[in-house]
């Protein structure tokens, strides 16, 4: 499984500034589209049967420490390095109205000082150890992770442990941190054409679930937010039984138990409030919204009110839905480049996406950019990617093009696993939206029994009018038109 970078907004308070962030971004996408172009080398290339490309599961071990902290290690002894995270079951999706923002602005604020360190403390002591750090929110969790050398990963739970327990919260620092926190938002979504009509269509989409509040907030609240309310957020969530450790690479469980015992097993344990879990209304009629934005080319957004595998009654249909989108759009052969981009000539771009690790009711969502030079219209855009789920509906894929997208995506997966990062993130995720992370070692058994009558019925189900939003992002100069 993968994580969705979409909704993450990965803090901006440790010491690496604003241009190494961007280009570590840029990197993490170039190598995931590098494992995608590999992916599909391998399976173009070398006939295997599926199986071979699955490894044997690694040795992975969970124990629960007294105060109710999860713990889940995963060996991978290949380097003398080791990845720890610690996830908080806390996000966007848990805020109510008019206390947006929460969640992204404590996870700032972590970073400000806690009874052993100062603020920026911390990072300080883990860049001299040539540590990796860093945070992360999203609708469903937020973490916190550090890549080190295996000998000093006792550092990282003492550090961890420390901000779970003491988090100073000084009011100076949140008057300067809530700033750095709006201008993160001007920047990233209110000067963002497209991520601004992003937000916009998502609020939409999502007419009854948490899912609709964007992860950095709305600006109206973080202008009025108070560091008291920071204060009961995290003394409200932030405790050792609604949290999981994760621990990937080079250790046994014996050591991680003993130092998690020794680090975290003081902390004491609370009440947590009750959290709900973000259900949608199944079939909320179909809504359209019109944006006129500054962007020079136009756009559409589908995005139907789906299950993810925490919600599904049937989770076939969930697996059968990742497939669908790579049958999409999983490259060079895949429907929608060879039918509507290079066939037709309708689009110029197009994508689909599914997150199916969510803790509530998601979206599968296709988007494209009608063909200009061909003088296409977003409308036309739209009717040809209805037109390629309505043929699922009436047809089932081959076995054969089934398939080759099925060893396409389990290729995909066996690739991104050989990172612990990877590993740690999957472990991390599944764990904290309500599922388990032994789904990591059932997931290509999991793929590989969809079959083509699954998919048609999936499309069949999902792929209505009633499940349905539409956006349609114009350039500011066709608005009167």
């Amino acid at each position: 499984m993968a994580v969705p970078e979409s909704d993450q907004y990965p803090s901006t308070s440790s010491p690496a500034d604003a241009k190494t962030k961007r280009a570590v971004q840029q990197v993490k996408k170039r190598m995931n589209a590098l494992a995608r172009r590999a992916a599909g080398l391998l399976l173009s290339t070398v006939c295997l049967p599926l199986s071979a490309l699955a490894a044997d599961p690694q040795p992975t071990h969970e124990f629960t420490l007294d105060n109710g902290l999860k713990v889940v290690v995963r060996e991978d002894h290949r380097a003398p390095v080791v990845v720890s995270q610690v996830w908080y079951k806390v996000g966007s999706s848990y805020e109510t109205p008019g206390q947006t923002g929460l969640s992204h602005a404590l996870e700032h604020m972590m970073f400000k000082g806690s009874a052993k360190v100062g603020p920026g403390e911390a990072s300080l002591i883990l860049r001299d150890l040539g540590a990796e750090e860093n945070a992360f929110t999203s609708d469903d969790y937020t973490a916190y992770y550090q890549v080190l050398a295996r000998d000093r990963l006792g550092v990282a739970f003492e550090l961890e442990a420390d901000r779970m327990a003491s988090l100073r919260l000084p009011a100076d620092e949140f008057s300067r941190e809530i700033e750095v926190i709006k201008e993160e938002r001007r920047l990233r979504t209110d000067d963002n054409p497209m991520s601004k009509a992003f937000e916009r269509f998502k609020a939409m989409a999502f007419p009854a679930s948490g899912y609709h509040t964007p992860t950095i907030g709305w600006m109206a609240d973080l202008e009025r937010m108070k560091v008291e309310e920071l204060r009961h957020w995290y003394q409200a969530w932030y405790v050792p039984n609604n949290a999981t450790l994760v621990v990937v690479g080079d250790v046994t469980p014996d050591e991680v138990k003993t130092l998690a015992q020794r680090y975290f097993g003081p902390i004491p344990k609370r009440d947590v409030p009750p959290a709900k879990i973000p259900l949608e209304l199944a079939e909320p009629g179909e809504r359209l919204l019109t944006l006129h934005v500054q962007t020079q080319l136009p756009s559409v957004m589908l995005g139907f009110n789906v299950p993810g595998l925490a919600t599904a009654e049937d989770k076939r249909s969930v697996q059968a839905l990742r497939l669908i989108s790579a049958l999409l759009d999983g490259g060079y052969s895949a429907r929608i480049s060879e039918q509507l981009e290079r066939g037709e000539e309708l689009v110029s771009a197009a994508s689909t996406n599914y997150d199916a690790y969510t803790r509530g009711d998601t979206l599968f969502m296709l988007s494209a950019t009608p063909n200009q030079q061909k003088k296409k219209t977003v409308a036309q855009a739209e009717a040809g990617l209805w037109r390629l789920l309505e043929e699922l509906k009436a047809k089932p894929p081959t076995a054969e093009e089934l398939e080759r997208i099925r060893a396409q995506v389990i290729a995909g997966v066996v690739y991104q696993r050989d990172s612990i990062t990877s590993q740690a993130t999957a472990i991390g995720s599944l764990e904290t939206v309500g599922l388990s992370w032994k789904l990591m070692d059932t997931e290509l058994a999991d793929l590989q029994s969809v079959t083509p009558e699954d998919i048609q019925k999936a499309a069949r189900t999902y792929f209505t009018r009633e499940r349905l939003s539409v956006a349609h992002v114009l350039p500011e100069e066709t608005a009167h038109e």
